[in-house]
């Protein structure tokens, strides 16, 4: 089945199944068997990040009880926006928030200069570089790791990938 292409599945690392009707589905949305055994109303299986997944009871809301929701909402009168939400942090805010997420360019924040360097020193000592090698060996996720494979690439340790794929390594191997 070819409904989910790769570059949909390596940007949703978190997933759920609900129960489905063959193995071959099962594998499409989660990469193994499981989903096909659920019983139904609200029995799924959620896969984190790092492939580990959990049965789990996803609640069941029909459409009748998200009307009765609605207009008891409804009921209360019309909408109040808050409209700082609407506009956005200012540039400081947005920096300090991007950087508890996590999503800073790498300017300043230690913690991502060290996991740079052990991510270089992996790729130097054993001549190979993938962003799924590094996520691997540093144990990170898979974003993390793309960024710092084209940070290194930038910063001219490894080759662009060729059309298979693959990296050089550009910097020499230390004596």
């Amino acid at each position: 089945v070819d409904v989910i292409t790769g570059t949909i599945k390596a940007n949703f690392p978190t997933r759920i199944s609900f129960q489905v009707t063959s193995k071959i589905d099962s594998r499409t949305i989660l990469g193994e068997m499981g989903a096909e055994q659920l019983l139904g109303m609200g029995d799924m299986l959620y896969m984190a990040g790092g492939g580990k997944i959990t049965r789990c009871h996803g609640p069941f809301v029909s459409d009748e009880e998200v009307e009765e929701v609605v207009n008891h909402l409804k009921a209360y009168g019309p909408p109040t926006y808050v409209g700082s939400v609407l506009q956005g942090p200012d540039e400081d805010k947005a920096e300090s928030i991007d950087a508890v997420l996590g999503l800073s360019s790498g300017s300043g924040a230690e913690g991502d200069d060290l996991l740079y360097d052990q991510a270089v020193a992996i790729v130097i000592k054993d001549r190979k570089c993938s962003t799924s090698y590094i996520q691997r060996k540093l144990a990170i996720g898979y974003n993390k790791a793309a960024r710092l494979v084209e940070q290194m690439e930038d910063e001219g340790v490894v080759s662009s990938s060729n059309h298979v794929g693959k990296r050089e390594v550009l910097v020499p191997e230390p004596q």
